[in-house]
């Protein structure tokens, strides 16, 4: 059974600002988001993004008074989706989805993959394109992405 991926805003605000939506869809195939991501994302996404509404509205009411709209929708669908993994780059989010036992993963995670998968040679120029345009992250965590990737 294919991997089944929901992202959150933030994954396609990054790669859309370094031209690297096809990341995405090279290492996952179809990735699933919901309407409150796509209104935050604010422009059309590719055909092989799925859109679908969480159904559990209590509980997106109950995440949204922690996160944003959009990660209380991705979360609270990754919760109705057993065996789904969720990209999530906030802190807080991530750690909310961690508490609740979801498998996350986030924007560099996502380019760590498409390198271990072959379908680019190094993490390095992306990351510093990320970083270049606005995405934050820390220098630990570069280093550690890198290791991960195995360019150092």
């Amino acid at each position: 059974m294919p991997e089944v991926i929901i992202s959150d805003t933030s994954c396609f605000i990054a790669l859309s600002r370094i031209d690297g939506l096809r990341l995405l869809q090279q290492v996952y195939g179809e990735v699933i988001t919901t309407p409150d991501i796509i209104e935050e994302f604010g422009r059309p996404l590719p055909e092989w993004v799925r859109i679908i509404a969480p159904k559990d509205n209590g509980r997106l009411q109950l995440l949204c008074l922690q996160v944003d709209r959009g990660e209380a929708s991705a979360i609270t669908l990754a919760l109705e989706t057993p065996g789904c993994t969720i990209i999530l780059d906030d802190r807080k989010a991530r750690i909310i989805g961690s508490r609740l036992g979801l498998a996350i993963t986030g924007t560099i995670g996502v380019v760590i993959r498409a390198k271990l998968d072959g379908h680019i040679p190094s993490i390095k120029p992306i990351l510093d394109a990320l970083r270049s345009a606005g995405f934050r992250t820390s220098a630990v965590i570069e280093e550690e992405s890198l290791r991960a990737a195995g360019e150092i």
